[in-house]
């Protein structure tokens, strides 16, 4: 990952030969060529003189006739898809006392489908119990339970407002793309690469206004939160304002004056900008200090990533940022540690040197965030191959366990989406692992590690419960591996169902069961329609399917954000969003009961206008109702029976 993720915060990204997009398949060019990095270290620059002189010897290599990289266009991708279960940092600072403590007659309710329990993550919909918050085209709403009435709006203009955090009265909004931070015109032979931006906005849930507003260079990945404490991450790119072949001047000439650009530009080229606007008293400049910036060893110097820092209950600031000279797609976090995982996707061609299929590697950064203000570096490694998205790491007692799947590739972005069957997105000589490696100083060493699994497929899913891990691979036939991880140095596998179609997402339903959502298929590997599958993994040595309900013709977006997901234990409420193409499009809220060792469909919510909307989105429990919350309105229905009860349109 992120998904380590991939419906929001769509991005432009510009880059002369760059393949940036694990949503995007593009059939004409093969990858870059990934460097041996051998043993992952991030250590900090001593000075900015030197910062800038191991950045510019880093990217000189990759400098073209056309910016950077060998191709000879300007791609232009859209959609830099987060790994929507990408995870990132989390905390281990005092909840923030704004937090409210909920009232004794509160109802129950449920809460975002996460990774690691007691660490939130950003959504469309939220909610305390007491109130639902939610947004959309735009607009932060706040419904009330008890009324069941909007009693509020925030209205954030034309900004694209994608994800929120929630802490008491304090919302944290994340907007994409509002555009790239300039700090003067250039002439109009320099122009600057097209870039995207991010932006943060806090708001006053009481008083119903913004009172903050942090924008920053580069692309959102993704954000955590623990209590009070929210962790952005952030992903920007240098701006270094390249020149092109034209009318007047030839490719040496263009190679020629783009080496002079790299040389003769300062530091805050690279260094990530910010403009912060704090109840109307504004600043802005670099984001971080040299001093808080860290590299590997090897690097391109063509990509940074920074984590931002913020404690909700009081001003919004710039985030404490701490930056890594790196590209990331993934990150994970415990209560007490934050990884970021780098595969390397983005790296530029090698001008002059023809593409080298070679397998790819995946270098892991752990930061230690079990101390107040921004997380603190202490060691890095890599494992062989590409993480599918957050759940394919893990930490317990203090090992992380990563599953990845190795192979020769020769096409940039196989983790896809789409209808294409998956016997025919699969790189060739594929093979998926699991790797343990534990903190030894400074380096994340390797204790063990079990492969074989899945030849010539690829991971579809991964669960790690405990001592136990659970992994999906697919092309034909839905091979689903247990395995045992109670020695770290010996993992090893314990049993092996083999099925027709696979699991994209896998859930805990306690008492050794797992819950899988996927799509069911043919014998050729052809998908048929979503497919819900309750297992038995009580006896490792021998999993079983106890129950599938399939729909045909039909997808879920629980299949690829987790968030879409809703299990309610107390009495086995199962609901995921289900479009099925039919004669005509129907959107709806699929409701299904585990019972025992049965799967029961209850019924379905459509909510009115479902056609031009698309359907509910996210379903809470609240009480002894389901709240279904769309871009059209809140549909409230009863949790027995599915009687409606409301519809609040927005």
């Amino acid at each position: 990952m992120n998904g380590r993720k991939l419906l929001a915060g769509a991005a432009v990204l510009a880059v002369a030969g760059v393949c940036v997009s694990s949503a995007v398949r593009d059939e004409t060019f093969a990858p870059p060529p990934i460097v041996d990095y051998g043993p992952v270290r991030l250590v900090a620059f001593d000075s900015c003189d030197n910062a800038l002189t191991e950045l510019r010897r880093a990217m000189a290599p990759y400098v073209s006739a056309y910016g950077l990289g060998g191709n000879d266009r300007l791609l232009t991708i859209e959609g830099m898809a987060t790994d929507s279960s990408a995870g990132v940092a989390q905390k281990s600072i005092p909840d923030a006392p704004t937090v409210a403590t909920p009232p004794a007659q509160q109802q129950e309710h449920s809460t975002t489908n996460v990774h690691e329990q007691g660490v939130d993550e950003p959504d469309i919909v939220k909610t305390d119990g007491k109130r639902v918050f939610s947004i959309t085209d735009g607009k932060l709403r706040v419904i009330d339970v008890a009324s069941k009435a909007v009693t509020g709006t925030v209205d954030l203009g034309e900004r694209r407002a994608s994800q929120l955090l929630v802490s008491g009265d304090r919302a944290l909004v994340v907007v994409d793309g509002p555009g790239q931070i300039m700090e003067k015109m250039l002439p109009p032979d320099r122009p600057y690469l097209p870039q995207t931006g991010t932006e943060l906005v806090l708001v006053d849930l009481k008083a119903l206004k913004q009172i903050g507003s942090l924008k920053t260079d580069g692309f959102y990945l993704d954000a955590r939160q623990i209590g009070g404490t929210a962790r952005v991450v952030v992903r920007s790119q240098p701006r270094l304002p390249w020149v092109y072949p034209n009318d007047t001047m030839n490719e040496a000439g263009a190679l020629r004056r783009n080496k002079e650009i790299l040389q003769g530009e300062p530091i805050t080229s690279w260094l990530p900008r910010y403009e912060l606007d704090q109840n109307g008293a504004k600043s802005s400049g670099t984001l971080v200090d040299c001093a808080n910036v860290s590299h590997p060893a090897v690097h391109s110097a063509t990509s940074m990533l920074t984590v931002l820092t913020f404690e909700l209950s009081g001003q919004l600031g710039t985030g404490q940022p701490v930056s890594i000279v790196a590209d990331g797609d993934t990150v994970y976090g415990t209560d007490r540690s934050l990884y970021i995982a780098d595969d390397h996707r983005l790296l530029p061609e090698l001008p002059g040197k023809p593409p080298v299929q070679r397998p790819i590697t995946t270098a892991i950064h752990q930061f230690d965030i079990s101390q107040a203000g921004p997380p603190k570096h202490v060691a890095s490694g890599d494992v062989n191959g590409t993480l599918l998205n957050q759940y394919s790491l893990s930490e317990h007692d203090g090992v992380l366990r990563v599953a990845t799947t190795t192979g020769t590739e020769t096409r940039c972005c196989w983790r896809i989406q789409s209808d294409v069957a998956p016997q025919q997105q699969q790189p060739p000589q594929s093979e998926s692992f699991v790797t343990t490696l534990r903190r030894n100083g400074n380096q994340l060493t390797k204790e063990g590690q079990i492969g074989g699994l899945g030849k010539g497929e690829r991971i579809y899913s991964v669960r790690f419960i405990g001592k136990m891990g659970y992994v999906v691979t697919f092309r034909q036939t839905d091979p689903l591996y247990t395995l045992d991880l109670s020695d770290p140095k010996q993992p090893r596998v314990t049993g092996e169902l083999k099925i027709t179609g696979y699991s994209a997402y896998l859930h805990p339903a306690g008492d050794g069961k797992l819950i899988g959502v996927g799509q069911e298929a043919t014998g050729q590997g052809r998908t048929t329609g979503t497919q819900v599958s309750l297992f038995d993994v009580s006896n490792p040595a021998s999993p079983q399917r106890l129950a599938q309900y399939h729909l045909p013709d039909s997808n879920s977006e629980a299949q690829f954000d987790p968030h879409a997901f809703l299990y309610w234990p107390p009495d086995g409420t199962l609901v995921i969003p289900v479009a099925q193409h039919k004669t005509t499009f129907e959107a709806s809220s699929l409701v299904l009961k585990v019972e025992g060792n049965q799967l029961r469909e209850t019924g379905r919510i459509v909510e009115p206008f479902s056609q031009n909307y698309g359907g509910a989105r996210r379903t809470i429990v609240i009480g002894d109702q389901l709240w279904s919350v769309s871009a059209a309105g809140v549909q409230v229905n009863a949790r027995n029976g599915l009687a409606q009860q409301a519809w609040l349109p927005f």
